[in-house]
């Protein structure tokens, strides 16, 4: 029986004993090769050299990437400050305008005050300001008013009908339609058949309703700051570079740049109801209407004494609209001025303005 364990223990440990014999007789690290090992070791100095390098270029980068943002933070707190005073002095600017243009309409109602008297009508509207005074003179009378627009929206051009072929409409009756506070006759028009069709060229809320480069006509228009832009119009990318919403045409111009403009003969010196339209120098619009072909009442204005007056009043520019028996001064729901055939004519475009 202990022969047999002994045997038992001798198969058990052969397998150790063969693995120490033969580990002994010769050693498995001695047979790498040496050269090959030291070449190892050498790229591995070699990587970490040149991940060390690595390493230092993007320390730089990053450096130089922090000096670079450094520097866009620095431009942009300048161009931050420049751009706060840009806008202050634009705002010191603006504010300096609007007390000096105060300025300009205290004393020109100042000035017309002097020379025709307290206003008989104004509104302060949400749209507009309106100022309307009585005009007379010796041998005419008529009616004018100062406009300031706080909207230019609230200047429009108004066909009859709104259409360019019209049976016409009376100012009154444009002025009630639109809910107008105050309205004039416009452009001149001709009459075939019983139909009225405008003259000239005519825009509507900048669509190009009629066009005519007609030169012996004179085009008064609005751009969109509501400014008044009149004077020869030669083609429709004019009116369009203009930014020309409003207008009609007739003749003659009698102001430009506060200089009298000539007369033509066949209209000189001749009294007739007149219907005037102008800025002064403050921007304000100014729309007059005279009378004329009433005895006792009113003989009506010569274009040569109107400029005159216009000037007196400080007007820039100045155009005559239709006239005769189409002028209408339309007024806070009254027709304020006498037409020279005894009642309002139906004309094809009235211009009016909004409270």
């Amino acid at each position: 029986m202990l022969g047999k364990i002994h045997r038992f223990f001798a198969f058990l440990l052969a397998p150790a004993v063969g693995f120490l014999l033969a580990f002994s007789q010769a050693n498995p690290v001695d047979k790498l090769p040496y050269e090959g090992l030291a070449l190892s070791a050498k790229a591995a100095n070699e990587q970490v050299a040149m991940l060390q390098e690595q390493m230092n270029e993007t320390k730089d980068l990053l450096r130089n990437t922090e000096l670079l943002i450094e520097d866009i933070r620095d431009q942009a707190t300048k161009e931050k400050e420049e751009y706060e005073k840009q806008n202050q002095s634009i705002h010191n600017l603006l504010e300096a305008s609007k007390s000096q243009t105060q300025k300009s309409a205290d004393v020109l109602d100042k000035l017309l005050a002097n020379m025709l008297g307290n206003p008989i009508g104004q509104t302060f509207g949400k749209n507009a300001t309106v100022k309307v005074y009585s005009l007379e003179e010796a041998g005419y009378r008529g009616y004018m008013a100062k406009v300031r627009l706080n909207n230019p929206n609230a200047l429009k051009m108004v066909l009859a009908g709104d259409s360019v072929k019209s049976r016409g409409e009376t100012t009154s009756h444009a002025a009630r339609r639109t809910g107008a506070i105050l309205a004039i006759n416009a452009g001149g028009f001709m009459s075939k058949g019983g139909y009225l069709t405008p003259i000239g060229t005519t825009v509507v809320d900048g669509k190009i309703r009629t066009f005519s480069n007609n030169t012996d006509l004179s085009f008064v228009g609005f751009n969109k700051n509501g400014r008044l832009v009149g004077g020869k119009i030669s083609s429709q990318a004019e009116i369009t570079k203009k930014g020309i919403l409003q207008g009609a045409s007739f003749l003659p111009t009698l102001l430009q740049n506060g200089k009298r403009m000539t007369i033509p003969k066949q209209w000189a010196n001749t009294r007739q109801p007149r219907t005037l339209i102008g800025h002064f120098d403050n921007g304000d619009l100014l729309l007059i209407v005279i009378d004329g072909r009433r005895k006792g009442w009113s003989n009506g204005v010569t274009l040569e004494e109107a400029q005159r007056k216009l000037q007196e009043f400080h007007v820039v520019d100045a155009y005559n609209l239709d006239g005769g028996g189409s002028s209408a001064f339309f007024y806070n729901g009254k027709l304020l001025n006498r037409p020279s055939g005894g009642k309002e004519r139906p004309v094809s475009s009235n211009l009016v303005i909004l409270p």
